[in-house]
């Protein structure tokens, strides 16, 4: 038997209207400004011309590779971390309110804020963080001028900005854990480290769910604080795809950033939606 909702159908336009102006609109006109050379004032039909000079972009397999790589690793990091924050602050510790906002605060920070804020302290001649290294006696490397070091150095500027984030939603699932289920453990002699593994990690499987797909999201479409710290540099060492199409468009390439980011809008889908099915029936058959 299907439930009917208690309110009138026109209740849900507002909402749908918002969402059709903010959402569906514009993912249409980028669908057909993909198609045409166009600027602010005229626009000219070439049809799938700008994906195919897109497709020969120099730096795109590259961009595409260090998109992969920084999704997964940004991602993969808030998931331990922000579980490993969590676990501690639901504990009985003392200052337990205080350190979760601490832990919160960076996600209220701007992005290029935080950005150009690293980029000081990664300085490898004047930096805080190669100085106090220094002072270990040992010799900082240049974070964001080394091509082996400068996209993990921004990834994990990502992680710090963004567990805070992974953690709140931890807290809110393991919260949800009916302590029965936690003080039947311990009655039974559970450690510590069993009652993780056998309560508190299954029964947290949807915020770990959440926190995979929205922190994968995030990092397929980084671009602000890569932007931000290293502009897609040394070189090209640190370009993921949305820094590839921004270059384009300052290049005054507009329909062909166009069709970039409709080729990443549908990689990002093409990604995700196959993970969150995945994901969300092994939830169901748990």
């Amino acid at each position: 038997m299907v439930r009917r909702s208690p309110y009138p159908q026109w209740f849900y336009l507002p909402a749908g209207v918002v969402y059709g102006v903010l959402f569906v609109v514009p993912t249409f006109a980028s669908f057909y400004f993909s198609l045409t050379r166009w600027t602010i004032f005229e626009s000219h039909f070439i049809g799938l011309d700008n994906f195919v000079a897109f497709f020969r972009e120099p730096a795109l397999v590259r961009g595409f590779t260090n998109t992969l790589i920084y999704g997964v690793v940004t991602s993969g990091a808030k998931v331990v971390l922000g579980l490993a924050l969590a676990v501690l602050l639901t504990s009985r510790i003392v200052a337990r309110g205080w350190l979760r906002s601490v832990v919160f605060f960076p996600v209220l920070v701007s992005t290029i804020g935080v950005g150009l804020t690293f980029t000081v302290l990664l300085n490898p001649e004047r930096g805080l963080v190669n100085q106090v290294l220094g002072a270990a006696g040992v010799d900082g490397p240049g974070w964001l001028t080394n091509p082996s070091y400068a996209l993990l150095s921004v990834a994990m500027v990502d992680v710090w900005k963004g567990v805070g984030l992974a953690t709140l939603i931890y807290i809110a699932g393991i919260v949800s854990i009916p302590q029965e289920y936690l003080e039947a453990a311990r009655v039974d002699g559970a450690s510590a480290w069993s009652v993780f593994r056998s309560v508190i990690l299954p029964l947290a499987r949807p915020a770990t769910v959440t926190v995979i797909i929205l922190s994968l999201i995030g990092g397929l479409r980084s671009f602000d604080l890569i932007w931000a710290m290293t502009r897609g540099g040394p070189g090209f060492t640190s370009d993921v795809v949305a820094s590839v199409i921004y270059k384009q468009y300052q290049a005054g390439f507009a329909g062909l950033s166009t069709a970039g980011n409709v080729v990443l809008f549908a990689v990002v889908t093409a990604i995700v939606l196959p993970l969150s099915r995945f994901l969300n029936r092994k939830e169901v058959e748990l």
